[in-house]
């Protein structure tokens, strides 16, 4: 879960600096022949491409981990029937119970 945290936290960091230069490219003149317009509307797009390859990535790590979760559970209750069922009924009791009080 740690490792989660920490590549929502890149992206948060990453979103932000995404969004500063964006400020930058719209505080420009927006002249094509301003050559600061054009280095900050470059960076804006080197910004905006790492990213999405990162939320990719993280996307993509963020799968696997769950899918091998959910074969690790699956393995689990095929293994113990029985707790399967155990901790299947109590988890029913404990949401209707909640469910219930509403």
């Amino acid at each position: 879960m740690n490792g989660t945290r920490s590549r929502a936290a890149d992206l948060e960091d990453d979103l932000e600096m995404l969004s500063y230069t964006l400020e930058e490219v719209l505080r420009a003149s927006g002249d094509p022949a301003d050559q600061r317009y054009i280095e900050i509307r470059d960076r804006a797009a080197e910004a905006l491409a790492q990213i999405r390859a990162r939320l990719e990535r993280t996307s993509d790590a963020l799968y696997y981990q769950t899918k091998k979760a959910v074969y690790r559970t699956d393995d689990y209750v095929h293994q113990n029937p029985w707790r399967g069922i155990g901790v299947g009924a109590s988890l029913g009791l404990v949401v209707g119970l909640l469910l219930a009080r509403r």
